[in-house]
């Protein structure tokens, strides 16, 4: 590895799953003015729409929406290609 290239500023934080309030802890460089106090312990929070614990491909669980019904619209649009 290059030298000099890596930050040096490693830390404790807290990352927090928004859509299923799952927490953990790992460390980041990240930078955040908000905390979150974990078992007593007070943590730079990193406030996340999505992790390993709430994506389909990690859960099994699909969750679809459809807006407006962009899917039936893209269906018939280009059904007339279909063979």
């Amino acid at each position: 590895m290059k030298k000099g290239i890596h930050p040096e500023n490693y830390r404790l934080v807290a990352f927090k799953d928004m859509s299923n309030e799952d927490v953990f802890i790992t460390k980041s460089t990240a930078n955040t003015n908000e905390t979150l106090e974990v078992d007593g312990v007070e943590y730079p929070l990193i406030k996340m729409e999505i992790s390993r614990t709430s994506h389909p491909f990690y859960t099994g669980k699909t969750k679809l929406i459809d807006t407006a019904g962009r899917i039936d619209k893209f269906k018939n649009k280009y059904a007339k290609f279909k063979k």
